[in-house]
């Protein structure tokens, strides 16, 4: 099936109101829940096929990613789609003032190789429990899963409203001709820009999950045991191709000679002695990011400080550890996404703060330090998408967490109730009763008002103040200070009138 195709019918269900109802959007959560648990090996084995993922990294990244986002949104849905009530002035205190949420209609998810399960069903789930229709746009630069995406969303979810095309550069180009209401792409910064370009010809709101250079600050303080382990863990994972994973280290020279030899043998005893051997480190996706990285590796002016080698026949690339790391090198131009870790010798948080400053803003930051001050200098002055301090990644794995980045690295946020909002419209709605006490506060802002106290009345009634709670109480506030301006308008009148009349007495 087309994209055009693809489209047409979901746009027509959803103007028929079928996603609307919350037990359409239970069934197929649900359906997402049944769909991976049923077939949690077929995933595996396609994930192992793309990327040479261990079952393992498989389940616990991706597989169980998803069902844990599914399990959030079923507990917490009817709750998140209620309208929500919101706090009122004088002016309003009476009247419905509230936010619904509505969804936008027909939705564009265009899904990541690098973890082409989880950053394609993750966004998908908080569509649906936003009642959207979701056209599914897997990577295909991750073909085994592509593939198996197209066979097993049809047999699980409501075909009229969820949908997967498949398709390379061409297809993707003649999708995103087509109207949507929504679009969330996963991917480089590059081709975020043409996704934005393209939505911007029907005014398409988009989130765009990028990435960048994501730093490491290591202070004087850390552990550098601790420390090793967890920045090495995330860049072993998928041998580095994660957009939040760690991309260079900012250290004195002391701390990076004392880093590398704690991370050698530790690479020794999670790989053994034959990485290449190893069922538990993956492959570079294909043989142009390969190329890629090679280039980046080849061409830097840093010092290899362990691994190197590299097998083009296997799209084998070790972790390799670079040191005397200049700015300018290419390494430090790009986003690696790849297993070489860079060092940059720094000699003071300022510094490395400064350093962070320079560049575009990352997807994620992480500092490792105890030291207070230190954690707040980072947390004040700068900028990137999400920040952890003293581990790598780990604050993807929190739904109540929203996860997006800034500036280059992306914009919006999803996650948990975060993807619940992004995938909805949150309406205004203002009510007020037409009977005659709606028709009494309404009055003063009636012509005529020459002669009148009408414009002062209403200048008191709107003014910015604390905002009365939308209870009870709000509407006898309301009610006795409505009461006691108007009592208080008759009274200055009156004495006026008395004024004036003794005037004229004593004239």
């Amino acid at each position: 099936m087309s994209g055009s195709e693809a489209v047409s019918i979901a746009r027509k269900a959803f103007k028929s109101g079928k996603t609307l109802p919350v037990e359409w959007r239970i069934k197929q959560l649900k359906a997402m829940q049944r769909m991976v648990e049923e077939n949690e090996a077929h995933l595996c084995r396609a994930l192992f096929d793309d990327l040479r993922k261990n079952k393992t990294e498989a389940k616990m990244m991706e597989c169980d990613h998803i069902l844990n986002e599914v399990r959030g949104c079923l507990r917490d849905i009817r709750q998140w789609m209620k309208p929500r009530p919101k706090r009122k002035q004088l002016a309003n205190a009476l009247d419905g003032v509230m936010v619904k949420p509505d969804p936008y209609g027909v939705v564009l998810i265009i899904g990541a190789w690098n973890y082409p399960v989880n950053l394609l069903l993750n966004p998908v789930c908080g569509a649906i429990a936003s009642g959207n229709c979701v056209i599914m746009k897997p990577s295909e630069l991750a073909p085994a899963t592509a593939t198996i995406m197209e066979e097993l969303v049809p047999k699980y979810f409501d075909s009229d409203c969820i949908k997967v095309v498949n398709g390379g550069v061409p297809e993707t180009t003649e999708l995103l001709k087509e109207r949507f209401d929504y679009i969330l792409y996963t991917g480089s910064t590059t081709v975020g820009r043409i996704i934005h370009a393209a939505a911007t010809k029907h005014l398409t709101p988009v989130t765009l999950e990028l990435g960048g250079k994501c730093p490491v600050y290591v202070a004087p303080d850390a552990d550098l045991n601790v420390t090793a382990k967890r920045i090495l863990w995330g860049k072993v994972m998928n041998a580095g191709q994660t957009c939040i994973a760690p991309d260079y280290i900012l250290c004195t020279e002391n701390q990076r000679d004392t880093l590398i030899s704690n991370m050698v043998p530790l690479l020794k005893e999670w790989l053994g002695d034959r990485p290449q051997d190893s069922k538990d480190f993956g492959r570079i996706v294909n043989e142009r990011h390969f190329d890629r990285v090679m280039n980046l590796l080849n061409t830097t002016s840093g010092t290899i400080a362990h691994g190197g080698t590299h097998d083009k026949s296997d799209l084998y690339i070790p972790i390799t550890m670079l040191s005397d790391v200049e700015p300018a090198d290419p390494v430090m131009q790009e986003e690696i996404f790849g297993p070489i870790l860079p060092f940059v010798t720094v000699e003071s948080p300022d510094e490395a703060v400064e350093f962070i400053n320079d560049r575009e803003k990352p997807l994620g930051l992480y500092v490792f330090t105890e030291d207070k001050k230190t954690q707040e200098l980072f947390m004040e002055r700068t900028s990137s998408g999400g920040m952890v301090l003293n581990d790598v990644m780990m604050h993807i794995a929190v739904d109540t967490l929203p996860f997006g980045g800034v500036g280059a690295s992306g914009m919006g946020a999803y996650h948990g109730e975060h993807s619940f909002e992004t995938f909805s419209h949150l309406k205004a709605i203002y009510s007020r009763d037409l009977g005659w006490l709606g028709e009494a506060t309404s009055s003063v802002r009636y012509p005529p008002f020459d002669g009148t106290n009408k414009g002062k009345y209403m200048s008191f009634l709107m003014q910015n103040r604390r905002p009365i709670p939308a209870s009870s109480f709000g509407m006898i506030m309301y009610v006795a200070t409505f009461v006691g301006t108007f009592a208080l308008g008759a009274a200055t009148s009156a004495f006026g009138v008395i004024g004036a009349i003794k005037a004229r007495i004593g004239a």
